[in-house]
């Protein structure tokens, strides 16, 4: 009986640069880890097709805990799809403002400098799957800041709201966190979309990946949890 086809396995490549030039990347420097995080219903909370500064909600708890991770030295990154751009819902330019807002907020009320904000501005394909390299599931945004910010994926996390979030991490060969926040409610399982653990709060889930960090710096293999792993 043969495999059913993996449509992500048969994407285009032209949305997806990987040809940054050596050197535009640090010479010499040593990969970093980072935290790659979802945006409408992980880091803020999700308003469909938002792009008001004046309704835009951090989660409970976010900029500490991102302000303890980019300590402990992990880079942070924002990925978010936004088909609202192909679907007509608001303009790039209308995204940018927002985009502004947001990065100056956690600057000014966490003391937190996001390293990049990677969106991808495709609608899916008529069964509702990435129709680029970018879109989650789709591991492009994450791999792309790879390139470009000097990321060591082995040593990183993707954490969203959805299992596509998950699946997009474990494609880029990071890990898959579940900030279980009600965005997720197709379930649809397989092994790429198994988080490695699920969380409720940002306190939980700074504290799993700070002993994580502790861990690999010391070289332990060990695969300790906190939070609510399933």
């Amino acid at each position: 009986m043969s495999l059913p086809l993996d449509p992500l396995g048969m994407l285009p490549v032209q949305d997806l640069d990987l040809a940054a030039p050596a050197a535009e990347r640090a010479r010499g420097a040593p990969l970093r880890p980072c935290l790659f995080i979802d945006k409408d219903g992980t880091l803020i909370e999700n308003v469909p097709y938002n792009v008001d500064p004046r309704q835009l909600r951090f989660m409970p708890g976010v900029g500490a805990a991102l302000a303890r991770l980019q300590a402990a030295g992990l880079a942070l990154v924002i990925v978010t799809n936004q088909s609202g751009i192909a679907r007509g819902h608001f303009s790039r330019a209308q995204f940018a403002q927002l985009q502004e807002v947001l990065l100056q907020r956690l600057r000014d009320e966490a003391g937190v400098a996001i390293d990049d904000l990677m969106l991808c501005p495709h609608e899916p394909d008529a069964q509702g799957r990435p129709a680029c390299l970018c879109r989650k599931p789709a591991p492009g945004m994450l791999i792309g800041a790879a390139r470009r910010l000097n990321l060591d994926l082995t040593r990183s996390w993707m954490v969203g709201d959805t299992l596509d979030d998950v699946e997009a991490g474990h494609r880029a060969g990071a890990g898959g966190l579940l900030f279980d926040s009600g965005g997720e409610t197709v379930w649809r399982r397989s092994p790429l979309r198994e988080p490695d653990a699920v969380f409720t709060d940002w306190d939980a889930l700074a504290a799993h990946l700070l002993a994580r960090i502790g861990d690999s710096w010391q070289g332990s293999s060990s695969c300790s949890t906190s939070g609510t792993a399933r």
